[in-house]
C-alpha cells in the first residue's frame, strides 16, 4: 500500500441516530437570543436556529455531550437527565 490517498466518504455522525444511550440532553430555555454560538460549537451539527430566533436541538442526533450548555454565553441551555 502506498502512503497517502483520498478518503471518498469520511462519513458523519449526522447519519447515525443517537439511540438510547444518551444520559443527559440539552434543553433550550426561553431566554435564548438566537446568537448561534451553540450552533458553531455543536460537534454533531444538530442544533439550528429556528424562525423564532431560538436554538432548536435535533434529539435524534444529539449525543448529549453538553458542549452547547458550557458555551452558551447567557446560559439559555440547561442539561436534563434523559428519561427512558
Amino acid at each position: 500500500m502506498e502512503p497517502g490517498g483520498v478518503i471518498k466518504d469520511v462519513g458523519s455522525s449526522r447519519k447515525v441516530k443517537t439511540g438510547s444511550w444518551r444520559i443527559f440532553k440539552p434543553i433550550v430555555i426561553d431566554k435564548c437570543t438566537g446568537c448561534g454560538i451553540c450552533v458553531q460549537f455543536c460537534p454533531e451539527g444538530c442544533i439550528m436556529i429556528n424562525e423564532d430566533r431560538k436554538a432548536e436541538v435535533d434529539y435524534d442526533y444529539c449525543k448529549g455531550c453538553l458542549i452547547c450548555v458550557n458555551e452558551c454565553p447567557i446560559k439559555a441551555i440547561k442539561s436534563e437527565r434523559e428519561v427512558k
